[in-house]
């Protein structure tokens, strides 16, 4: 079956902006293109030459395709080739004209066309380059997360990776490093390697291509090595995980930018045929599903004798459902991160009055001059709603204060707009409850205090105390205890993936993670992010093949070795409170020496309840013993938090972190104890009854361990879980409300930005064209814009404005088109497979607008002059896409296309 992700054809542009959670101007919306895909660049996938009806005596698949479409006039350029037999043949092409498009999906032997994706470069969610040993952001414990994890042990045997190679896919390495060997080539730790891209590479402009990968105007990939390979006796005394291992960087970043998708499968296959046994990648973008080429490709090598591990993203306070890809390749291994113990933070100065320096969640310290006073929003400490509605007209030109606000009900952002709107600047926000953590607020400078320290200071205003706040450019950093430390970071993304795949797989130390960097950039550095967690899979792979061997029995059950052995995590360390949502931690906390030294497998790692329409109560996997000992086990059910993932009451996704209900799921076990003999395996059945008593509009997923207590820790296992207590059919895709722009969604935008409340002709003269705005609250496998006929007989799903009343054109034109869905259309705008949802990041996929530019339909033909009605289509999740009753629909005001003759 043919596919087409991200079918967007040239004439249309589509584009993502703005925050949820306030009322943004229409204004905003832009005209510009902000989806990460390049525009007339598609990879096609071809079938076997023996499958292609048109081979005749071509030799490659390939080429029988070309011919194919030269002899049907369809015009194309080839970027690049992939000609992995078994794994991935296919192309990259430029399409010069949008008919061909889709000339070149109905072409025998093409399997599948999906756009060229542009993936933004890694960014660390904190940085820090060490200025020396005595620095207060070197944790103070290096080896911390080898200790968490096992590591340590497995170094004090001599296990070091010695004889596997690892290929790192990032931003290059500095090789000269001397605790990365000092140099590239046989007998270096760093043995080789390929620039895919070039300095000068930012995403958008021509790759550069070369055999030397070092890089030392980045860092990442530097990073990133050190976690895997960096030499034991430096002065920090850390350690690589892996340090006996060997690297080959294949860079696919420049200094700074992008990558398309493309180089990534490059990247992947290339170092398949030199013969890496482990790739790693620390990148990513949300994506919500298993269905790009890069997680394609990522899943088929995982399949196919190699490890693969990917990062889980960073997207943590979008919540759920919002996985990357390609760490959604559905065999490769996802990875969360955990805390480490300590964050470095900043301190502020408090004057005045007598009070301790006040920690504000920062990295940097904010570039503030002098002291500045204080003013309270509110001197109510307990305001549930503090500054989510305009200030009042007493408030003072807050231009000269540090503003205090306190957390709660409403976005970050929607506090922060309403203060600027009095000219406040600068601004402390003070928690509620919710978590001293690091904050979205969008291009605003404002931070999270700690509760107390915001009540104090709201007191003192109270007060008329002559309080000020300064803050030290330098001198103010230390090491905040992080009260989250084994903890999973409160940024991990979190899955599971739209067509519910259990993702992130397992997690591992990211968050404040000491490395190696580029010797011109500090040769040192901190950094967090699921990018750091992702590295020490990769690393502790190496150490599991390097005992076990490279068979693929050995790569192919290395992931649900890591799961069944990993330690569960809690959510919090308050007493009471459930483990963390499977859903953010997966399997939980790797533990390497466990994993290696087990004398019982068990598999699978992972089973997959689903939703309620597809429910799968009857679950079995099974116990081998592989040890020389008889081996006893009692098997108990471990429920974590069930994740609320939609906020009552709305169609919104709840931010992270995602609240956790203690009300779980049921689970029957035969047998409930055994013991199994050497060389035996036993089968264990489990019967899940999900939760009833949640929302089901919450869309609760509930999720924990069936676990496997053995007579020690380490001789205890535990299979994971994950299902729906709802219905993923039910969930509404498209955004109906007022929330975002003020206005009811979708809607209709005229050249000048307003709400098209009414017919309106548009000349496509000067920019004369129409914007459909909409955004999705969930992921919709797929999105069809298509126009119909002005006077259609239909009625969708979301009422919308200016439906009613006769046409008021009369344009003589018939139009031919077809059927969609059974729906008559005249012609499509835009093919949209496999969307992720909208975020509320001010910066990151707000909303998405369609603007019609000129005259014509995604295959490039003319839209005769005419009246229609533009008709948005998103498919619900596993809805049958030929059904028009399984998508949500919205009708646009009456489009008159009046274009003058050209």
């Amino acid at each position: 079956m043919k596919s087409a992700t991200f079918l967007v054809l040239l004439p249309t542009f589509l584009s993502a902006s703005l925050v949820f959670g306030a009322k943004f101007p229409l204004s905003d919306v832009k005209r510009v293109t902000n989806l990460p895909i390049v525009q007339n660049q598609f990879i096609i996938e071809v079938d076997d030459l023996s499958n292609i009806p048109t081979k005749r005596s071509f030799v490659r698949s390939l080429d029988a395709v070309y011919a194919s479409l030269q002899e049907r006039a369809v015009r194309f350029d080839v970027n690049k080739e992939f000609d992995a037999s078994g794994l991935f043949v296919g192309a990259s092409l430029t399409i010069n004209n949008s008919q061909d498009v889709a000339a070149i999906a109905s072409t025998p032997g093409v399997k599948a066309i999906r756009p060229v994706v542009r993936i933004a470069g890694p960014k660390p969610v904190f940085s820090h380059v060490v200025t020396g040993l005595t620095d207060p952001l070197v944790p103070p414990d290096s080896e911390s997360t080898h200790i968490l994890t096992g590591v340590d042990k497995l170094h004090a045997q001599g296990i070091t990776g010695t004889g596997i190679k690892i290929g790192i896919i990032d931003t290059g390495i500095d090789y000269t490093h001397p605790f990365l060997g000092g140099g590239i080539g046989p007998g270096h730790k760093v043995i080789g390697g390929f620039d895919f891209v070039g300095d000068a590479y930012d995403g958008t402009n021509t790759p550069m291509p070369d055999n030397d990968p070092l890089d030392q105007c980045n860092g990442h990939g530097t990073h990133v090595g050190g976690i895997i390979g960096a030499n034991p006796g430096n002065p920090f005394n850390i350690s690589g995980v892996a340090f006996g291992a060997s690297i080959t960087s294949y860079r696919v970043f420049g200094c700074a930018g992008s990558v398309t998708d493309d180089i990534l499968v490059e990247a992947l296959l290339r170092g398949v045929s030199e013969g890496q046994d482990i790739l790693t990648m620390s990148l990513g973008g949300a994506d919500g599903w298993t269905e790009s080429t890069s997680s394609v490709v990522s899943s088929r090598i995982s399949a196919n004798g190699k490890i693969v591990t990917i990062a889980a993203g960073n997207d943590g306070s979008s919540g759920s459902w919002y996985t990357s890809s390609p760490g959604n390749a559905i065999n490769a291994i996802s990875v969360a991160s955990l805390d480490n113990t300590v964050i470095p933070l900043q301190n502020a100065t408090v004057g005045g009055v007598q009070h301790d320096p006040i920690t504000y969640f920062a990295t940097f310290p904010l570039a503030i001059d002098g002291a500045l006073p204080i003013f309270a929003t509110s001197t109510d400490t307990t305001i549930v709603d503090d500054a989510c509605n305009p200030l009042p007209d007493t408030t003072p030109d807050l231009s000269k204060f540090l503003v205090v606000v306190r957390r709660g009900t409403c976005t970050f952002v929607q506090k922060l707009t309403n203060i600027a709107a009095k000219g406040g600047v600068n601004t402390f926000i003070y928690d509620n409850g919710n978590g001293f953590a690091g904050i979205s607020v969008g291009n605003f400078t404002a931070v999270l205090i700690q509760a107390a320290d915001g009540e104090f200071l709201v007191q003192q205003f109270a007060a008329k105390a002559p309080v000020t706040i300064s803050f030290p450019q330098v001198g103010g950093s230390f090491n905040f205890p992080d009260p989250n430390g084994g903890l999973i970071s409160s940024f991990t993304s979190y899955g599971p993936s739209n067509d519910f795949f259990f993702k992130p797989a397992v997690a591992a130390p990211g968050g404040n993670i000491l490395s190696t960097f580029p010797v011109p950039l500090g040769s040192f550095a901190v950094l967090s992010g699921t990018s750091m967690a992702t590295p020490f899979v990769a690393a502790s792979s190496a150490l599991l093949l390097s005992v076990k061997g490279k068979s693929q029995a050995v790569t192919s059950s290395a992931r649900t070795l890591f799961e069944t052995t990993a330690k569960a995590v809690a959510s919090s360390k308050t007493d009471g409170d459930p483990l963390q949502t499977l859903t953010q931690q997966g399997a939980g906390l790797i533990n390497v020496f466990d994993a290696i030294h087990a004398e019982t497998i068990v598999s699978p790692g992972e089973l997959i309840l689903n939703d309620t329409a597809h429910f799968k109560p009857v679950q079995t996997f099974t116990v081998k013993n592989v040890g020389k000992t008889p081996q006893t086990f009692k098997l108990q059910h471990v429920p974590a938090g069930t994740a609320l993932t939609v906020q009552a009451g709305t169609i919104f996704p709840a931010d992270g972190p995602v609240p956790l209900s203690s009300t779980a799921a049921s689970v029957t076990l035969v047998p409930s104890s055994f013991t199994v003999r050497p060389g035996q395996t036993q089968t264990v059945v489990a019967v899940f009854k999900a939760p009833t008593s949640l929302d089901p509009t919450t869309f609760p997923v509930f999720s924990g361990f069936i676990q496997l207590v053995g007579p020690t820790v380490s001789q205890s296992f535990h299979v994971s879980y994950l299902g729906l207590a709802g219905n993923l059919k039910d969930k509404q895709v498209i955004d109906d409300t007022d929330e975002f722009f003020g206005v009811p969604l979708p809607t209709a935008l005229d050249s000048t930005g307003n709400v098209q409340d009414g017919p309106t002709n548009y000349t496509f003269v000067n920019g004369d064209g129409p914007t459909l705005l909409f955004r999705l609250t969930f992921g919709t496998p797929a999105l069809r814009i298509d126009l119909v006929n002005s006077d259609i007989n239909f009625k969708p799903t979301i009422q919308s404005r200016a439906l009613g009343g006769l046409p008021f054109f009369s344009f003589p034109h018939p139009h031919s088109g077809g059927t969609f869905a059974q729906v008559k259309i005249v012609g499509s705008l835009a093919e949209l497979d496999f969307i992720t949802r909208n975020n509320d990041d001010p910066t990151d996929n707000g909303s998405n607008s369609l603007f019609l530019d000129t005259p014509t339909f995604a295959n490039g033909t003319v839209i005769p002059n005419g009246q229609y009605r533009g008709l948005v289509r998103a498919l619900k999740v596993t809805g049958n896409p030929a059904v028009e009753a399984d998508y949500e629909s919205w009708l646009s005001p009456i489009i008159g296309i009046q274009a003058p003759p050209s």
